[in-house]
C-alpha cells in the first residue's frame, strides 16, 4: 500500500515549494484566524500559484461563515474544503453543493465513543479526517495542530466507505507506527514539521515526506 501525505498549515512560498518537491499529495492552507498558521484570502491567492494541478489544494475552515469560504475558494482555486469545526452533515452537504469543492470532515477523537455517528458524514462528505481531540490541559487549544495524537488502535481494523486521512501529532519518528496500526493511506502533518507553531521547517518537511515515501 502506497502512503501519501498532506502537509498542512503552510504559509510561505518556500515551505509550499518544499512540500511539492518532497511529493506531498495535498497542501493545506489554514483560514482559521486564531491559528498561528492562518493565511488571509489574499495571501492564499498568491501562495497557491506555484502549486501544480496534480497536488490537491485544501482550505482548512472551522465553523466559517459562507462569505469567507466563498472568497477563499475563488481566490485560491481550492480543490477541497477541510471542515474542522462542529459542522453538521447538512452543512457539509450544503457547502459541497454550493462551492463545487470536495469536502473533508474532520472527526476529533479521544475515545471509541467519538467514532459513533461517523457514518452520517460518509453519506455527504468525500473524505474523513481523524484527528486528536483538542487537549484540556492547555489554554485555548486549537481544533487541530496541537502536536497531540490519540490512541491509534481505535482505528485498527475499521473501514469506511469513503477515503480518510490520519492526523494528530504525526512526525517523521512516529508516522510509520501510526500507519501500521491504523492502515491509513494518507497522513496529515502540521506541527510535526515545525520549529515552532506557525513556522515550518524545510528540513523537517523533507524528512517527513521521505519517511512516508518509504512506507
Amino acid at each position: 500500500m502506497a502512503v501519501t501525505a498532506k502537509i498542512c498549515g503552510l504559509n510561505e512560498s518556500a515551505t509550499i515549494e518544499a512540500a511539492v518537491a518532497g511529493g506531498a499529495s495535498h497542501i493545506g492552507l489554514n483560514f482559521y484566524s486564531p491559528s498561528p498558521r492562518a493565511v488571509t484570502v489574499d495571501e492564499a491567492g498568491r501562495l497557491i500559484q506555484p502549486i501544480p494541478a496534480s497536488v490537491c489544494t485544501v482550505g482548512v475552515f472551522v465553523d466559517a461563515d459562507d462569505a469567507l469560504i466563498d472568497s477563499a475558494v475563488a481566490a485560491a482555486a481550492l480543490d477541497m474544503l477541510q471542515l474542522h469545526g462542529s459542522e453538521t452533515p447538512g452543512h457539509v452537504a450544503a457547502l459541497k453543493l454550493r462551492t463545487g469543492c470536495s469536502v473533508m470532515k474532520a472527526i476529533s477523537v479521544a475515545q471509541a465513543a467519538d467514532l459513533v455517528g461517523v457514518e452520517q458524514y460518509c453519506e455527504v462528505a468525500d473524505w474523513l479526517m481523524f484527528d486528536a481531540k483538542p487537549p484540556t490541559d492547555i489554554e485555548n487549544p486549537l481544533p487541530g495542530g496541537n502536536a497531540r495524537s490519540f490512541d491509534w488502535k481505535l482505528l485498527s481494523g475499521r473501514q469506511w466507505p469513503i477515503p480518510w486521512m490520519l492526523a494528530g501529532g504525526l512526525n517523521s519518528a512516529n508516522v510509520g507506527k501510526a500507519v501500521a496500526l491504523t492502515g491509513a493511506a494518507v497522513v496529515d502533518c502540521s506541527s510535526g514539521v515545525e520549529d515552532r507553531p506557525g513556522s515550518k521547517s524545510l528540513s523537517k518537511i523533507a524528512k517527513f515526506l521521505a519517511v512516508v515515501a518509504e512506507l
